[in-house]
């Protein structure tokens, strides 16, 4: 008898993400926080800004006060994970790219 693969377990999720802009090669830390929806979240090493996930919004970052501050570029929104692709953050009137890493 042959031994058959068995079904491989979802991938566990990443301890931390780094943002890399591709502007200047500027990082931004986030370490994994505890869930939100039900899938993990990442807060930024170095203040109030958060990588998650939600229904309305799919992946994104939110400052503390909760508005949206950067979506991930053609990844799908219901991802497992925060999707390790290209990033657009917005803030008032700055814009840029960011790619994300995860960090394991």
């Amino acid at each position: 008898m042959t031994d058959l693969p068995s079904p491989s377990a979802p991938a566990a999720a990443p301890a931390a993400l780094t943002f890399v802009r591709h502007l200047d090669g500027l990082r931004h830390r986030f370490a994994r926080a505890g869930e939100a929806n039900g899938r993990p979240a990442y807060r930024r090493t170095d203040g109030d800004v958060w990588c998650l996930w939600s229904p309305a919004e799919g992946w994104h970052c939110a400052i503390g006060d909760g508005r949206v501050t950067a979506h991930p570029l053609d990844a799908p929104a219901d991802a497992p994970h925060p999707p390790a692709t290209v990033w657009h953050s917005f803030k008032d009137d700055r814009s840029y790219l960011y790619d994300l890493r995860a960090d394991d």
